[in-house]
This record gives C-alpha cells, sequence and structure tokens, in this order.
C-alpha cells in the first residue's frame, strides 16, 4: 500500500494546465543551432545572388533592383527548407539530395511569381540558372563545412547535450557504445528501470532536472509497462527517447528516427498542453455556461420532483478523487435516500461489479423513486457542469470515483488519475453500467488518455447525447 499512499498525498499541479510545464531542457542551443543554420544558408543565397547578378545577362529587373524582392526570394528559399523538414537535428541537415529539391522548387516558385508579376521582363533566363546553381554549390557547401566545425567541437566535448540513460543490466554495455557513437551527447549517468516505478518516479524526475539533463535514452524494456510514463519527462521538459532492441515492438503514436544507422522511437506524451490545454477548457467553460442557461429552466423542475419525492437536500455531494488523487466535492441531484452511504456497506455482498473495484446494484433499494426517472436519463450529473466552471473536472474524461472505489486500486489503475475527470467518457458511452468489470472499464479510460484529441471528445458527446437518449446501459 506504499505507493497509495505516496499516490494519494501527492500535491503535483495538474498536468493538463500551462502551470506545470517546464521549457524543455536545452531549447536553447536547438534554437541557436536553426538560428545559425537560417543565417548560414541566408549568406549562401546572398552571395549566390550577387554572384549571378553580376555574371548573368544585365537586365533591368526588381528582382536585382527592389530590396523587397530581395527578402521575397529569401523568404521562400527559406520557407521551403524548412518545410522539408531540413533544419531538424542530426542527419535531417546533412540531407542534401532534399536540400537540392528544395531550392530547386524554390526556383520553380520564383519563375511563377515572375510570370504573375511580370510576364514580359523580370530576370535573365542566364541570371536565373547562375542563381540556381551556385545556390545548391554554396548552400550545400556551407552546410558540410558547418557539419565539420560541429563534428570537431563534439570531438573536443563541446556543445553535446546533457544525456541520462535507464536501461537493464544486460543491455547497459550495448546502449552506451550506440550512444557514444553518435558524438553529441554527454552520458551523465546511468539507472535501472525501477527508477521509474511509482515511488521513485518524482526523484528520479527531481535527479535530471537538477543535472539539468536534457534528454533521456530508456529502453523499451524500461519502459513498456510504464507507457504513460511520457507525461513524466514532458512537463519536466525532458525529451524521452526509446532505446532500440532486438524485439519487434511499435507503438501507433510513435515516431521513427536514426541514431547512426540504427532507428529508434520516440513516443510523443499524449498530454494536452500549450494550445491544446486551452482549447479544451475555453471550450468546456464556454459549453458550460450555455449548457448552465439553457437547462436553467430543468435544474428549477428537478429540484421541485427531488423536494416532493423524499425528505433530504437537492443536491447530493460526495467525496470523489480526482487528478493527482486530489479530493474534491463532486455535486449531483440527489436520487438516493439520505443514508444511502452508511446502507452501501450492508450491501456490499450483493455487488454486482466482477473484480469488487466498483459498486453496481441493479435494483438498489437505496434509490428513491424521481432518482430512478434522473439516473435513466443521466440528469442526476448535470450540477456537475458547476464542478466543470470550478476547473475539477472536464466535460469528457475518466469519471471521477469514490474513495472506497480508488482503495481497492491495482498500481497499474493509477495512470487514470493522471487526466482531469469528465461527466462523460468513452466508457459512458460504450456501455455504461453493463460495463461489469473494471479491467475493461481501464482500458476505455486508456484508450481514451492514449488517442485524445478535441475532435475525439466532440464525438464522445455527440455519442453521450444518444447513449442518454436510448437510455443504454443505465441504471
Amino acid at each position: 500500500m506504499r505507493h497509495k499512499s505516496l499516490y494519494l498525498t501527492s500535491k503535483r499541479s495538474d498536468l493538463r494546465s500551462a502551470k506545470s510545464i517546464c521549457i524543455q531542457k536545452g531549447l536553447s542551443t536547438k534554437i541557436m543551432r536553426i538560428f545559425l543554420l537560417i543565417v548560414l544558408d541566408i549568406f549562401a543565397l546572398a552571395i549566390a545572388r550577387s554572384l549571378a547578378v553580376l555574371y548573368g545577362t544585365p537586365l533591368d529587373s526588381p528582382w536585382t533592383q527592389q530590396s523587397s524582392f530581395l527578402l521575397l526570394t529569401f523568404t521562400i528559399e527559406i520557407g521551403i527548407i524548412a518545410s522539408q523538414g531540413l533544419y531538424k537535428a542530426g542527419y535531417y541537415r546533412r540531407k542534401y539530395l532534399s536540400l537540392i529539391k528544395a531550392l530547386s522548387l524554390s526556383v520553380v516558385f520564383l519563375l511563377l511569381i515572375a510570370f504573375l508579376y511580370e510576364p514580359n521582363y523580370y530576370v535573365s533566363r542566364s541570371t536565373l540558372i547562375i542563381f540556381w546553381l551556385l545556390s545548391i554549390i554554396i548552400t550545400c557547401s556551407g552546410r558540410f563545412f558547418f557539419d565539420i566545425l560541429t563534428t570537431k567541437l563534439r570531438n573536443k566535448g563541446a556543445i553535446r547535450y546533457p544525456i541520462f540513460i535507464i536501461t537493464d543490466i544486460e543491455e547497459k554495455d550495448t546502449h552506451i557504445t550506440l550512444i557514444e557513437r553518435e558524438k553529441c551527447y554527454k552520458i551523465e549517468g546511468i539507472a535501472e528501470s525501477k527508477c521509474l516505478d511509482l515511488e521513485n518516479r518524482e526523484a528520479t524526475l527531481k535527479y535530471l532536472r537538477r543535472k539539468s539533463i536534457v534528454e533521456a535514452f530508456v529502453s523499451w524494456n524500461s519502459i513498456k509497462n510504464r507507457l504513460y510514463v511520457c507525461w513524466f519527462f514532458s512537463t519536466a521538459g525532458i525529451t524521452l527517447r526509446i532505446l532500440p532492441t532486438n524485439n519487434d515492438f511499435c507503438h501507433q503514436k510513435s515516431l521513427l528516427r536514426i541514431m547512426g544507422e540504427v532507428p529508434y522511437l520516440t513516443i510523443p506524451a499524449p498530454i494536452i498542453t500549450g494550445s491544446d490545454f486551452w482549447l479544451k477548457r475555453c471550450f468546456d467553460i464556454c459549453a458550460s455556461i450555455i449548457l448552465l442557461f439553457i437547462l436553467s429552466p430543468l435544474y428549477l423542475l428537478i429540484a421541485l420532483l427531488i423536494r416532493l419525492d423524499s425528505p433530504g437536500p437537492i443536491l447530493f455531494k460526495q467525496n470523489r478523487i480526482g487528478l493527482h488523487c486530489k479530493q474534491f466535492k463532486i455535486w449531483k441531484f440527489r436520487t438516493m435516500v439520505v443514508n444511502a452511504e452508511q446502507l452501501q456497506a450492508k450491501l456490499e455482498e450483493k455487488n454486482e461489479n466482477k473484480d469488487g473495484v466498483l459498486f453496481k446494484l441493479k435494483d438498489d433499494p437505496r434509490i428513491t423513486r424521481i432518482g430512478k426517472l434522473l439516473r435513466r436519463y443521466s440528469l442526476d450529473e448535470l450540477p456537475q457542469i458547476f464542478n466543470v466552471l470550478l476547473g475539477q473536472m472536464s466535460l469528457v474524461g475518466p469519471r471521477p470515483l469514490p474513495n472506497r472505489d480508488v482503495e481497492r486500486f491495482k498500481s497499474e489503475y493509477f495512470i487514470r488519475q493522471d487526466v482531469l475527470p469528465g461527466i462523460t467518457g468513452l466508457w459512458q458511452v460504450s456501455g455504461r453500467s453493463n460495463i461489469d468489470n473494471f479491467e475493461d472499464a481501464i482500458k476505455l479510460d486508456l484508450k481514451y488518455i492514449e488517442n485524445w484529441s478535441f475532435w475525439l471528445d466532440m464525438r464522445i458527446l455527440l455519442q453521450t447525447v444518444r447513449v442518454v437518449l436510448q437510455k443504454t446501459g443505465a441504471y
């Protein structure tokens, strides 16, 4: 139970908020590298243009006389080079064939502009051909010498990225040899996979941040059962790389990279941050305000029916476990008798959930007459829109569970507590109460977490309307 208590007492901030995201380690170095490459390319193109004007057939043209056309030329050239990914690190900047194609394509764009701007005269053919050939020769040469200089500096131990390796003992030597062969990394430490265990994870990330680690190389065997550890590396600003293995493996969102001649994978963290976070949060707020305005008459009608049906409060408040196992009060319209929680202990033996984690009972005697109607159409959930406005929940996400259910979690279940809970989710639109095995529900929650997108949220919301109207799996 030690790992559970550690998790329950965690005070981490919301993974899905911009405040919790650290600036990526080594970002300034990467920006400087890209800046130098762009300056180098612009310098090469400027030389090529000057020589083309000097040795080409003289012709009065805005391309040779107006500075605005010089800026246009550089913008098109650099833009097309960037669009081909030729400013990325490693072998990407050495893809000379792709660079030649990009420069040639940019010349075609310039010819198109020349035809549309002034079909009679724009630039002489000899000037254009000389510029095309020289831009290829000088730009490729500049990158070649840039690469030679970078390699020499790295051989002397300069401009290397500080990294940390997490791998099993039997693979350690192989992975160290592979990484050192790249000569662009400085190994700051090595640890075994147990450093990623729940009780060690925070200490590991704290150590990596203190050492200013830019990238963490983790063996597949060390991470395959801890897939969403990539969230924590991402929020710490550390790039996670998965070291190659002899076994075939692939993750549906994995990105292939090359280290030397050996491929390795990067799994992007399925985390809602930055623009994604603000898109989701703004939608939650706007949609909640609109729903509250439209549904306000229904709120009043339900409140009146509950008051007439049975004694007790209109709203039911219960402690639920939310993001990072923090407790919050969830609001619902009361559908049970006042002492329902005390009566649950006597009904535990009748629990219809197979593994006992969730409590489900089809003919629950604690439910009131109006409560059955509210539950059938999920109207009892409507007050949770206020939880959404307060930032405790989202419209879509894994359902927040009571303390009783979370206390029975297996350790692998806790990943669902690393996302903001929702009023509805993939679990709810895939059978609701008909799912009687918590393992199946967990799989649906993890599927949502792993494949999150704004459009997935929209689809779930639309499916929720259909499921509620059809009363699928509700009781």
